[in-house]
C-alpha cells in the first residue's frame, strides 16, 4: 500500500467511528525515543522515517510536525504522501496544539492511542477538547486495523549488565530511588520508561534496534517491585538474580489491570512527561498520585566512578578504530569502490576488534556530499552513492561495548575540497573547541553555556538548526536527560551540571544540496576549583579523535583557537599513539600536528 492508500483506509475507519482528527506519535508505549518496529505508526502512515514527529490525520487532509534536524528529510519523503510539513519552532508554523485549538469545533472527536502519548501530552489533549466542546477517543489503535503485515513484538532475550561494568548494585539502586519515594510521601511508584527499569535492575535486552533496552513496566513498592514483562525475554539465572532483589514478575500487559487495583493506601508517585495517558487514566480516581520527575532520570545521569572508568576505556577503544578507519578512507579514496553503507560498515568492523563491542549504538549517519546537509539522513540500499574527492564525508556513528557507550562525529575531506568547505569546517571546529573550554560556577546549565558555541556563527549571522548536546547514557538510550545545551528553552533539559554527567558538543553547519559539517565530542563534568566565589567547574572532553587537518583553514584561527586545537591534538597522539602500529602512529602524527 502506499501513503495515499493507507491514508484512505484509516480514513475510513474513522468515519466509521466518527473520528474528526487522529493523532499518530513517534513513541512507543514507554515514550521512547527509538521505537521497535511493531510501534513505527507514525512512520507507517506518513513514510516519513525520521526518529521525531507527530501526525495530525484529518479525514481530508494530513500534517506531520518534526523539528529542525529532519526539514530537508521529510520534505524529501513527504513528496507524494499528501501529508503537509509543519516544520516546528518556524516563523508562522503553529504547533499542534495551537492548531488543535484553532480548527477543533464542537462536537468533534479528537483521537489518539492513549498508550502512545504522555500523562502530560494526553492531558493537554483533553483540556483542548473540553474547551471547544469535542470529545476525545484514546482506549484503541486505530492504525492497527490497517497496518496488516505488522512486525509482532520483540522476543529477544534480556542479559545481565555485571556490576563490573554498572558499578552499583540493584539493591543500592533500590533503596536510593525509595528514599526518594519515601522523601515524596510515597509508598508506590509507577515507571514505564524502558531506560529507567534497565538502569535500575541492571539488565540490557535487544528490544529496539541499536537501543539495548527490554520492554517491560514496573511497580516499585517498599518492599517488593513488580516488574511487567515477557517472561521468555530471562533465562532462569537471570529470574533467579532478580527474584533475590525482591522482583516479581508478571505479564508485560498485565500492569493496565494491575493499576486499577491500587487502593486508598496507596500514594503513587508518577512522572507526568514519562508515563503514558492511559496507564494513567486507569489508576483509580480515589487514588492519591504525586507528581515528580522519576529519581532514575537524575541518578543514570551522574556517572559512578566505575562508569566512568568504563566509558574512558570505550572512548579510547573506539578512538583507536576511528583513527584507523579515518587512515584506511583517506588511503583508499579513488583506489576502491567506498560508499556511505560500506564506510560504516568498515567503521564497525574496526570497532569489533577492540573488543567487548555489542552494537553500534545507534543508527549511523553516513552521509556524502550533499546527503551530509540533511541532519539526520540515514542511508539505504536506493540512496547509497559511491564516494569520490572534491568533497567532503560526515560519519557520526556510536559504538555500544560493555564499557559504555560513546557517540562521536567527525567530518572528513575527500582529497582536495572548495575553500569554502574549509571555511565553514573551521568555524564549527572553533565552536566546538569553545564550548568544550568553558569554565563555570556550579549551577549552571546548557541553556546558560550553548552560547560560547553559537557565538561565532551568530557573530557571521549563522546558525545551526538543532541542539548543540545532549547525555548520554551507559548502554541504554543515546540521548539521555535531563541535561542539554540548548539556546532555546525545552522543558527536561535544563538540568544544571554535577560532576559525572556525560554530554555531547556538536555544532554543525549545513548547506542544502552541497554539504554538511558537524564535529562532535563527549564532554565530562568535573569540579574544579573551590574558592570565595563558589564551585568552579569545568569539562574534559573524553573523544580523542583529530578534526581532519586537511579541511582547516588556519588562516580563521586566532592564536587562543590555535592553542585550543593544538592543546586537543596534543591529548589526542599522547593518548592514542601507544596504542598503535608504526605507520598508524605516523599517520596520527600528521593529523595531530600544531597548526
Amino acid at each position: 500500500m502506499t501513503v495515499p492508500e493507507r491514508l484512505s483506509a484509516l480514513r475510513k475507519i474513522m468515519k466509521e467511528k466518527d473520528i474528526t482528527m487522529l493523532i499518530v506519535p513517534t513513541a512507543d508505549f514507554h515514550q521512547s525515543e527509538y521505537v521497535g518496529e511493531h510501534f513505527k505508526e507514525r512512520m507507517f502512515i506518513t513514510g516519513f522515517t525520521g526518529s521525531a514527529g507527530t501526525a495530525l490525520i484529518g479525514l481530508e487532509e494530513a500534517r506531520l510536525w518534526t523539528d529542525g534536524r529532519y526539514f530537508i528529510q521529510a520534505a524529501k519523503q513527504l513528496e507524494g504522501t499528501t501529508v503537509q510539513l509543519m516544520k516546528m519552532f518556524e516563523p508562522g508554523v503553529p504547533s499542534l496544539e495551537a492548531f488543535l485549538e484553532e480548527h477543533l469545533k464542537e462536537g468533534d472527536t479528537l483521537a489518539f492511542d492513549g498508550r502512545a502519548v504522555s500523562v502530560g501530552e494526553g492531558q493537554e489533549y483533553a483540556r483542548i477538547a473540553e474547551k471547544k466542546k469535542a470529545k476525545i477517543l484514546y482506549d484503541e489503535d486505530f492504525v492497527d486495523p490497517v497496518w496488516k503485515d505488522r512486525p509482532a513484538l520483540s522476543e529477544e532475550p534480556a542479559f545481565d549488565l555485571d556490576e563490573k561494568y554498572a558499578g552499583e548494585s540493584v539493591s543500592s539502586k533500590m533503596a536510593r530511588i525509595r528514599k526518594e519515594m519515601e522523601d515524596a510521601g510515597c509508598n508506590t511508584h509507577i515507571v514505564s520508561t524502558l531506560d529507567d527499569t534497565c538502569w535500575t535492575l541492571n539488565i540490557r535486552g535487544n528490544d529496539i534496534e541499536f537501543f539495548p533496552l527490554v520492554l517491560s513496566y514496573a511497580i516499585i513498592r517498599m518492599d517488593r517491585f513488580d516488574l511487567y514483562i515477557d517472561e521468555r525475554k530471562l533465562d532462569k539465572a537471570l529470574q533467579e538474580k532478580l527474584a533475590k532483589d525482591g522482583v516479581v514478575l508478571h505479564p508485560y500487559n498485565a500492569i493496565y489491570e494491575d493499576v486499577k487495583k491500587l487502593s486508598d493506601k496507596d500514594i503513587v508517585m508518577i512522572d507526568p512527561s514519562k508515563l503514558n495517558y492511559a496507564l494513567f487514566n486507569n489508576i483509580p480516581k480515589s487514588v492519591k498520585t504525586v507528581e515528580k520527575r522519576n529519581p532514575a532520570i537524575l541518578m543514570k545521569a551522574i556517572k559512578n566512578p566505575v562508569e566512568i572508568e568504563n566509558i574512558r576505556k570505550a572512548q579510547i577503544k573506539d578512538s583507536v578504530a576511528h583513527l584507523r578507519f579515518m587512515k584506511w578512507l583517506k588511503e583508499n579514496i579513488g583506489k576502491i569502490k567506498i560508499t556511505e553503507m560500506s564506510a560504516a560498515a568498515k567503521l564497525d568492523e574496526f570497532r569489533a576488534e577492540m573488543g567487548n563491542f555489542i552494537r553500534p549504538s545507534f543508527e549511523p549517519i553516513s552521509s556524502f556530499g550533499p546527503h551530509s546537509a540533511i541532519v539526520h539522513y540515514t542511508s539505504s540500499p536506493e540512496t547509497d552513492v559511491e564516494f569520490h574527492t572534491g568533497t567532503l564525508y560526515l560519519s557520526d556513528t556510536g559504538a555500544g561495548f560493555y564499557e559504555g557507550s560513546t557517540d562521536i562525529t567527525r567530518t572528513f575531506a575527500l582529497g582536495e575540497v572548495p575553500q569554502q568547505m574549509k571555511d565553514d569546517f573551521t568555524l564549527v571546529a572553533i565552536s566546538n573547541l569553545h564550548l568544550a573550554n568553558a569554565k563555570f560556577l556550579e549551577g549552571c546549565s546548557g541553556l546558560t553555556l550553548d552560547i560560547l558555541c553559537r557565538q561565532p556563527f551568530w557573530d557571521r549571522d549563522l546558525n545551526f538548526n538543532h541542539g548543540t548536546g545532549h547525555g548520554v547514557g551507559y548502554l541504554l538510550n543515546i540521548h539521555e536527560g535531563p541535561m542539554g545545551f540548548r539556546w532555546k528553552y525545552r522543558a527536561g533539559e535544563v538540568e544544571a551540571f554535577q560532576e559525572g554527567m556525560i554530554i555531547t558538543d556538536e555544532p554543525g553547519f549545513y548547506v542544502e544540496g552541497s554539504h554538511g559539517i558537524r564535529l562532535e565530542n563527549e564532554l565530562l563534568a568535573r569540579k574544579g576549583e573551590k574558592n570565595e566565589y563558589g564551585q568552579f567547574m569545568y569539562f574534559e572532553t573524553i573523544s580523542l579523535i583529530p578534526f581532519d587537518l586537511d579541511a582547516i583553514n588556519p588562516d580563521m584561527l586566532n592564536a587562543e583557537d590555535k592553542k585550543l586545537l593544538n592543546d586537543y591534538h596534543a591529548r589526542v597522539y599522547e593518548t592514542i599513539a601507544p596504542l598503535l602500529k608504526e605507520d598508524e602512529k605516523e599517520f596520527l602524527k600528521k593529523y595531530t600536528r600544531a597548526i
